[in-house]
């Protein structure tokens, strides 16, 4: 029996592979991308207003020798990376859900979650560690690739033979 990239048959009517997929690319937008951690470090994490800790504290952490203005930039493409994935998230949920609903194979599902997740992958990597305008580019790509297998899954749901439960 062959298997997808997860090890679950690919006609299995279980949901592990998609949750599982939810699951991570919700950690990673919310939690690993999050700039608190590091601006914790910098000693510049003001909970009170935290949306505005690079703006407000930013410059004068780099004039008091707390981090450079290379780290300060990377904070702010953090932040920047964090908004966009979890700006992402909701069209990956809903075409992940879409599709599952439609009855496109969990094959196909796990697929195109697969493709989204590295895509994000890539595209948080990118746009945290390249500054370089020629180099970050790479991000635009990720961020398309990423886009595209939603699109694909919903189009996968519009062509999918479903059939209404007790019908």
């Amino acid at each position: 029996m062959a298997t997808s990239y997860l090890g679950i048959p690919p006609s299995s009517p279980s949901f592990a592979g998609p949750a599982a997929f939810l699951a991570w690319n919700w950690f990673y937008a919310y939690g690993i991308l999050a700039s608190r951690t590091l601006k914790q470090i910098y000693g510049i994490d003001h909970n009170g207003n935290p949306r505005q800790d690079l703006n407000k504290y930013g410059a004068v952490a780099v004039r008091e020798g707390k981090m450079t203005q290379a780290q300060l930039e990377q904070l702010q493409r953090m932040e920047a990376a964090s908004a966009n994935s979890i700006e992402a998230y909701t069209f990956f949920v809903g075409s992940v859900l879409l599709a599952l609903v439609a009855g496109v194979p969990r094959q196909t599902v796990n697929t195109a979650c697969t493709t989204y997740t590295i895509a994000r992958l890539v595209y948080g990597a990118v746009y945290v560690l390249v500054s370089h305008d020629l180099y970050s580019q790479i991000r635009g790509i990720a961020w398309w690739t990423g886009n595209t297998s939603c699109l694909f899954l919903l189009w996968k749901a519009a062509h999918a033979p479903f059939k209404f439960p007790n019908a």
